[in-house]
């Protein structure tokens, strides 16, 4: 049994290895998030992803929305099917400088429903990031499923802590007040966002020139700099898209100047130029001086499988680059209700929990809290748990818990 659990944290451990040395050959890791479905998140995710490309950067396009991929049918790609090679999974390649993956192209129809619970949706968006042969990358855009749930809570994690955002929504008040929890997102995963796109702001009549604000305007912008986010352009009501979308022909490789494509550009300038202020997406936070804080529910020195109801908890203040324990306090918790220790933990200033076993909704609440947990460490003495995982070496198995 501890051979098996030995086993699976060994495994655990090289997929993280593995995916951080991938992802050392990619510039920048941009999510696509919205708050709220319909707001043209891919469309905006597609362009932006091929806007790049055509700037002669090397992009991936990563498609993350499980249940519903619609990257292969805006970049005219349904027809594509993935290959293999001996060093992992093909991306399909379209133009000289664009690489696309998504679950699409694993169906085999694309009327195929994919029926997964979190788990399996954690396990593919692994392998996308691990198995596919990327290569050098200026830019990897992935475009996420709306809302907070499990795919765009996995993709932080996993790219923790070097994905940025970049949100995207609509003028109108229902869509803008949905998008606020989606920064409240990534500011409690601490994610930088490089900036708001307001889509659908606006129709130019292709006739007259006169511009109509179906949706209104300005919603994305006034919450934007209510928050302090910056606000990286308006994108207009382009029925072209539309048109190239159901077509199957990608819209920005049509030669006319449609409106949304000066909206593109202008958004695809300051996303570059924001490389320059976007502080937080260039420090390797594993490996700085900063000061992390770690918590072990512990119960006679050791680790408590009990996680829920255990004794206390052992918080140890840690400088992860020099792989030293700088302090250690032991604190009693809360009575344990549903999402109350996530809470407290956070007021605490807990960054990560170290756990025997712990159920998803409460790893999801964790993550919501913006608080890392790594489930499956044996009981062990508590700063053999801390030097462990500070070097590498902390076995963990299967997530379970004697409760």
């Amino acid at each position: 049994m501890n051979g098996n659990k030995s086993m699976a944290g060994n495994n655990q451990m090289a997929d993280k290895m593995k995916i951080s040395e991938k992802m050392s050959h990619v510039g920048r890791k941009i999510m696509i998030l919205s708050g709220k479905g319909g707001v043209g998140k891919s469309t905006v995710a597609a362009n932006l992803a091929a806007a790049l490309a055509a700037k002669n950067f090397r992009v991936g396009l990563l498609d993350i929305d499980v249940h519903g991929p619609s990257i292969p049918k805006i970049m005219g790609l349904e027809q594509s099917k993935i290959q293999g090679s001996s060093e992992g999974i093909l991306p399909v390649q379209t133009g000289d400088n664009l690489k696309v993956i998504s679950i699409g192209f694993f169906t085999a129809s694309s009327d195929d429903a994919v029926i997964w619970r979190g788990p399996l949706k954690y396990n593919v968006i692994m392998q996308f990031l691990r198995d596919v042969v990327w290569g050098d990358l200026d830019y990897l855009i992935i475009d996420s499923p709306p809302g907070t749930g499990d795919e765009p809570l996995s993709i932080a994690q996993l790219l923790k802590p070097d994905g940025e955002a970049v949100i995207v929504t609509t003028p109108q008040q229902l869509a803008v007040s949905d998008v606020r929890r989606c920064i409240q997102f990534c500011s409690k995963l601490e994610i930088p966002i490089v900036g708001v796109v307001e889509n659908m702001s606006g129709y130019v009549c292709p006739h007259c020139g006169k511009q109509t604000d179906i949706f209104k305007i300005g919603g994305g912008r006034e919450m934007a700099e209510q928050l302090n986010v910056t606000f990286l352009g308006n994108i207009p009501i382009d029925p072209q898209i539309v048109i190239s979308t159901d077509e199957g022909t990608f819209y920005l490789n049509s030669p006319e100047k449609f409106p949304a494509k000066k909206a593109f550009d202008a958004i695809v300038e300051k996303i570059m130029e924001s490389k320059k202020n976007q502080q937080p997406a260039d420090i390797d936070i594993a490996h700085s001086g900063s000061e992390t804080r770690l918590a072990i529910p512990s119960a006679n020195g050791k680790l408590c499988l009990h996680f829920g109801h255990c004794q206390e908890f052992a918080i140890f203040s840690v400088n992860r680059g020099a792989k030293e324990i700088i302090s250690t306090e032991t604190k009693t918790p809360p009575q344990h209700e549903p999402g109350v220790l996530p809470r407290w933990l956070k007021e605490q200033n807990v960054d990560i929990v170290i756990a025997g076993g712990m159920g998803q909704r409460a790893v999801s609440l964790f993550s919501q809290a913006g608080i890392e947990v790594v489930t499956g460490a044996e009981s062990l003495e508590l700063r053999d748990i801390v030097t462990a995982y500070l070097n590498g070496t902390l076995n963990t198995g299967t997530n379970i818990c004697d409760h």
